[in-house]
């Protein structure tokens, strides 16, 4: 797809050299407040030097070259390093990029719904609304600032939890990891989407703008230049408070949910331990509880989800004023079992794509199972 296309364009040495010391857009720049978290992990944020980079002879996909690399040392990535770090900002932006961009129509409708619902009546009638007036293609609006704006968030998602997820765990100490590993993986996924949240809306704020106002642009290219003509650089970031009240409980249950379905899984469903598993059943194992994480994730953050569509597509309205419009009924149920089939079917594929790339790297797959 996509995705794999854009991660073929990026040269070997960018393995060995650029994403040793990972190297970002200046957008992401060392004093921001992304670069500062990427810092703690020992990572930079700066430009990329054209003399960095390699010749065409050398180039070879950075995915490609992870797994090469832990193929030739026999499947083994130090746990907790650089690489391991890196292979997980990667299976992140496949996970969250891909996903995302392929649920587009249903995120279209899903949006229109929550903008208008008066001539968006429900699921079936959104798609034939948008499909008769503006034409199959219609569904797919967005769909740019949908795969660059998720995979930016998917790195950071994944990529800080790990760090952390591991960075709290150790300050805790064993004994008390034991005791509250609930409350680590809470902290940990909070501290990681606060980042993400950052990275991903302008990318939302141009989408749904794009998906919900007719005729404003056809996609990214357009839509950016003209949206900040119209609100300025920080209309962007507008939606970033009512984003990390959606995202932010997201993530913690995405995560918290997801670590724990895991555990329970493996105890009382599967009937040996994991390190007897296959690699393809321990990936069922995270498809299933993804999914079943993913229901509990779409309940918790709609109210949110509602408030950045209405924002981001009104100009000047504030909280309050969506609010004060939909009340809290319709903000908490406006379009909510649409988002559940979504969300449930979304973060199952993504735990799935992301738990699949980490042990094609030579990697375990995600969470800490207890021994029977």
């Amino acid at each position: 797809g996509t995705a794999c296309s854009l991660l073929s364009s990026v040269p070997a040495r960018v393995q060995n050299n650029y994403l040793s010391n990972m190297p970002l857009p200046n957008i992401f720049g060392s004093t921001s407040s992304v670069g500062l978290a990427l810092g703690t992990m020992g990572l930079k944020a700066a430009p990329v030097q054209a003399s960095t980079l390699p010749s065409k002879e050398q180039a070879v996909p950075i995915a490609s070259s992870i797994v090469a690399h832990a193929a030739a040392e026999g499947g083994k990535i130090k746990m907790y390093s650089q690489e391991y770090y890196t292979t997980c900002v990667i299976g992140g932006i496949l996970s969250c990029g891909l996903t995302h961009t392929a649920v587009t129509p249903m995120d279209v409708v899903k949006c229109n719904m929550q903008i208008d619902p008066a001539k968006y009546k429900g699921i079936a009638n959104g798609f034939s609304v948008i499909v008769r007036e503006q034409g199959a293609l219609g569904l797919f609006r967005g769909w740019v600032p949908t795969l660059l704006g998720y995979s930016a968030q998917g790195a950071f998602k994944f990529g800080l939890y790990e760090y952390f997820k591991k960075t709290y765990a150790d300050m805790a100490g064993e004994e008390l990891f034991s005791k509250y590993q609930t409350l680590i993986y809470l902290a940990g996924s909070a501290s990681a989407e606060f980042f993400a949240d950052i990275a991903l809306c302008p990318f939302e704020a141009v989408k749904v703008k794009v998906q919900t106002v007719p005729g404003f642009a056809k996609g990214l290219t357009d839509g950016l230049p003209k949206f900040v003509q119209l609100e300025g650089v920080g209309g962007l970031f507008k939606g970033i408070t009512p984003l990390w009240g959606r995202q932010i409980p997201y993530t913690m249950m995405k995560f918290g949910a997801f670590e724990n379905t895991v555990q329970a899984l493996y105890k009382y469903v599967v009937p040996k331990p994991k390190s007897e598993c296959s690699k393809t059943e321990q990936l069922g194992v995270s498809f299933a509880a993804g999914y079943i994480a993913g229901v509990f994730c779409a309940a918790v953050s709609h109210p949110a989800d509602n408030l950045v569509s209405k924002l981001n597509a009104k100009k000047g309205a504030t909280v309050g004023d969506i609010i004060k419009e939909m009340g809290w009924v319709a903000l908490a149920t406006r379009g909510l079992g649409l988002r559940i089939a979504m969300v449930g079917t979304l973060t199952g594929l993504q735990w799935g794509i992301y738990d699949a790339y980490k042990v094609a790297a030579g990697l375990p797959t995600t969470g800490h199972v207890e021994k029977k």
